[in-house]
């Protein structure tokens, strides 16, 4: 049932502000681990004296990661990880206090406050 006192444009964006987490996670974890792959494996072809001494610094917190085509696969699981976590808990926490809020709005607008 449609509130006079709201619009209908107000309930559609209310529905569709939603965020699947687990989708967020999975995008935020594809888009992390293929960044950290994509970037090892160009520096490798790239060659050179150093082979990616920044880039090498990831090493200091992904256990066993080093500028080389294993530590690319190794990079890709840790990046995968990294984004998934985050993205699920981005879209967890915007889920969230989008209920609150949610829960806040219909209370000022319920017939029996």
């Amino acid at each position: 049932m449609v509130d006079p006192n709201r619009g209908s444009a107000d309930i559609v964006l209310t529905r569709l502000a939603r965020f699947n987490a687990t989708v967020q996670g999975l995008t935020c974890g594809i888009l992390l681990g293929g960044a950290i792959f994509l970037a090892t494996n160009w520096l490798i072809l790239k060659g050179g004296e150093a082979v990616g001494p920044h880039l090498g610094l990831l090493g200091q917190f992904f256990f066993g990661y080093r500028v080389t085509f294993v530590g690319s696969l190794i990079g890709l699981a840790y990046g995968f990880a990294s984004g998934f976590i985050t993205g699920y808990l981005a879209a967890t926490l915007y889920n969230w206090f989008g209920m609150k809020r949610q829960s806040k709005r219909e209370k000022l607008h319920s017939p029996l406050a």
